[in-house]
């Protein structure tokens, strides 16, 4: 900390100054959060940016949007609700919160149950895909519940419903489905699992449930897919998540978890306290936090409605398809995301025997100002790798052209270049009877070249390189 005060100009131009060294958020194509909202709604997050939501007592407007969101959300995700009966849920810091206090609940349950039987309640387990967002990997060692994991297969990046029901034992808490990988953005088969779970449930008498991490596509599917049953139709769906800071529309951070019914969230989870001025009920897991997402979540609901989220959806979904189209027309991608799922585009290379790979258009496209991450696929599918584009709603149907002319670009750049030292040297070593990294001695021996050889190599070959690049007549200045 400085010894000295500055004057507010100077300081806020100190930190403006090194804030343009940041990306642009609307360029930042790896995230799923909302980067733009309406100058009306960003008034109304300035207007109550200093309000603590937990001061529910000081700020009883805000408490009651609040509701009526989780009440909105639970009747799009088909919550039996009667015609005035309250949906159960809450705002979270977004949807690693809201899966944190699902879990709680799905452990609790199954304590409860295994100690009124007498049985153990020391071992509890959650079964998934590999393909889970981090935060259940979090969840499973914070709280102490073994995190069993369906792997990948190539082609097939989710979770297999047959392969995840088979894990199940006495032990499971829960079965976590996905509606939204955030690998590829499929759409998990809840109904598939649903069906197979209440078979096995049948025969062993267990009553294992299903939480649905929706934080993608929970504010998707109701809306272009309305008839994919996901959701509470589905009679083990017992709790959902949903985050609003992605396609809720609304600025980072705030999420929501909907249970079925009040039998789902057991009462010992629920804290009371009175020295806010009145007896207010808290089920979360942090306590200060603003109003402003809340707000802003209101806002979205009732001024869109449900006809503005479908025209949303719909040119997300649309701008994704002219992506992949022009992707496709290149003929140097395999598109490894769904048309049916969250609208963005995972693609990977076809040939690699360029010497070129992902990470390397990823790193170039920046030159570009753009921001596309580049990955490799959980176990068993690690040998894959794939760049993501997620179109968010201000990604325009203009940004999606321009950005499959940088890639072209790129792509042209990458090969005009050699390739990468370690498989330009295995392809010479190939062609002269060598051995990457090593020389072809007497009578087939091989030989490894030293540390000095190899450095000499490269070297020599970058210089044949740039010289040929200076005698280059047709060079453009």
């Amino acid at each position: 900390m400085p010894e000295n005060s500055i004057p507010k100009e100077a300081a806020f131009q100190i930190i403006n100054d090194e804030l343009m060294l940041d990306g642009k958020p609307r360029l930042n194509l790896a995230s799923f959060v909302t980067t733009w909202m309406e100058p009306e709604c960003d008034k109304l997050i300035m207007d109550s940016i200093n309000k603590n939501y937990v001061d529910m007592d000081e700020y009883p407007v805000t408490t009651e949007l609040q509701n009526r969101c989780v009440n909105m959300i639970a009747h799009l995700f088909n919550a039996p609700l009667g015609e005035s009966e309250a949906a159960v849920g809450v705002g979270t810091v977004g949807s690693s919160e809201a899966i944190m206090l699902a879990g709680l609940a799905f452990k609790r349950k199954w304590q409860n149950k295994r100690k009124a039987e007498g049985k153990p309640h020391d071992k509890p387990n959650i079964v998934t895909g590999a393909n889970v967002q981090v935060c259940w990997e979090k969840f499973a060692r914070y709280f102490e519940v073994e995190l069993k994991e369906v792997k990948l297969t190539e082609d097939y990046y989710v979770m297999d419903p047959a392969k995840a029901v088979e894990m199940v034992d006495e032990n499971t808490i829960c079965v976590a489905a996905i509606l939204g990988s955030t690998l590829n953005g499929e759409f998990e088969d809840v109904k598939l699992l649903n069906d197979l779970l209440l078979e096995k449930n049948k025969i062993t008498g267990w009553d294992t449930p299903i939480h649905v991490d929706a934080a993608s596509g929970g504010f998707i599917a109701p809306f272009l897919w309305p008839e994919l049953e996901w959701d509470f139709r589905l009679p083990l769906v017992k709790s959902i998540n949903v985050s609003g800071h992605k396609y809720g529309l609304v600025y980072a951070g705030v999420g929501w978890v909907i249970w079925r019914s009040k039998e789902d969230l057991p009462e010992e989870l629920i804290f009371h306290i009175n020295y806010l001025g009145s007896d207010q009920p808290t089920f979360t897991l942090n306590f200060s936090k603003g109003s402003s997402q809340i707000i802003a979540q209101y806002y979205q609901l009732i001024r869109l409605g449900y006809e503005g989220y479908r025209n949303v959806m719909d040119n997300c979904h649309d701008n994704a398809m002219v992506l992949k189209e022009g992707l496709e027309k290149t003929g140097r991608f395999k598109i490894v995301s769904k048309d049916i799922g969250v609208p963005l585009v995972a693609f990977s290379l076809k040939d690699k025997n360029r010497g070129h790979d992902e990470f390397e258009i990823a790193e170039t496209l920046r030159r570009f100002g753009w921001i596309v991450p580049a990955y490799t696929m959980p176990a068993d599918a690690k040998h894959i790798t794939v760049l993501r584009v997620v179109i968010r709603e201000d990604f325009s149907r203009t940004l999606a052209e321009r950005l499959v002319l940088d890639i072209t670009k790129v792509m042209h750049e990458l090969d005009a270049l050699p390739a990468k030292s370690s498989s330009k040297m295995s392809i010479n070593g190939e062609e002269n009877g060598k051995i990457s990294g090593s020389l072809a001695g007497k009578n087939g021996t091989v030989v490894k070249k030293t540390a000095m050889e190899t450095q000499r190599e490269i070297t020599a070959y970058w210089k044949n390189f740039v010289m040929a690049k200076k005698s280059d007549k047709n060079k453009i200045c």
